[in-house]
């Protein structure tokens, strides 16, 4: 369903035309406002881009569908919220972003589109951001163009991870990250070979015997950038065995997408939505503290 969405001008735009009010008031990109130029009405009259508006008008822009669509597969997905403009799930650490030649059909993309078809919506699946396989917690999908190109780069995230050894307060890794093999999806730190800056920030949160749970935030978001940052430290992730070799037995990295932060597309609000832990994260902590 095509999602139309209300504009009132604002003073500041009073006699300007209506591309200006668009683009620079309400944040359209220039390949967006080539989809919904046709489609834009004031006061149930069409509205050219280049129509001079006036402070207090009323605009009504219609979004289209998208018309290209991954498969839909029909799994559960952990839906946290949902409005016309944005969906936030918990992705679980079992299942992959997108399809790709080793998932066709078995990912959160698939199942998100089918979630949505369920609801009448056709929307292609724009995560902001993406999480490894492996990698639980919390993704932002934008439900049209508009939404994708607001918040692509405007999502604060916080981390948690539980890592091998005992760590004290909090610190920062500052380490250029960089690709050995092209062909090859592992990376590795180096300052003479590293050619992408990576800075990772992490926090103590709970102390076990042998292990750290850490929150981190990121000032830069490369490939594995927390699981190679932390392998490098000295505190590979549990679980991960691509960059260490602590509690492999678990079958993936701990790494948790905890919360994210960001100002809301359409309506200006502040959003803050938070992801509760999957249970092998939980029975990890479990069986460390009963170590202690």
């Amino acid at each position: 369903m095509p999602r139309t969405i209300d504009y009132t001008v604002t003073p500041e735009y009073d006699g300007r035309k209506t591309v200006h009010f668009l683009r620079g008031g309400c944040g359209f990109s220039a390949r967006l406002m080539k989809k919904v130029k046709f489609s834009l009405v004031c006061d149930g009259k069409p509205l050219r881009t280049i129509d001079k508006v006036k402070a207090g008008d009323v605009i009504s822009v219609t979004i289209p569908d998208d018309d290209v669509l991954p498969e839909a597969l029909h799994a559960e997905i952990n839906v946290i919220y949902e409005d016309d403009d944005i969906l936030v799930v918990n992705k679980s650490p079992f299942m992959a972003m997108h399809p790709t030649h080793n998932h066709q059909g078995d990912t959160l993309a698939n199942a998100v589109t089918a979630y949505l078809a369920g609801k009448g919506k056709n929307a292609a699946f724009r995560a902001v951001g993406r999480l490894d396989k492996g990698t639980s917690g919390v993704v932002v999908c934008a439900l049209n163009k508009l939404s994708a190109s607001k918040l692509a780069g405007n999502v604060n995230k916080e981390y948690y991870a539980l890592v091998k050894g005992e760590l004290c307060g909090e610190g920062r890794v500052d380490v250029p990250i960089y690709r050995p093999d092209p062909m090859k999806t592992i990376r590795a730190c180096s300052y003479e070979k590293g050619v992408e800056s990576a800075v990772t920030n992490w926090k103590v949160e709970k102390k076990f015997s042998g292990a750290t749970l850490l929150s981190l935030r990121l000032e830069t978001g490369r490939t594995h950038q927390i699981r190679v940052h932390m392998a490098y430290s000295g505190h590979p992730l549990a679980g991960d065995d691509m960059y260490g070799d602590f509690m492999t037995e678990i079958g993936h990295q701990l790494l948790h997408c905890r919360r994210c932060f960001f100002t809301h597309p359409v309506t200006g609000e502040k959003m803050e939505f938070e992801a509760d832990f999957y249970e092998d994260f939980l029975i990890a902590m479990d069986l460390l503290a009963q170590i202690e």
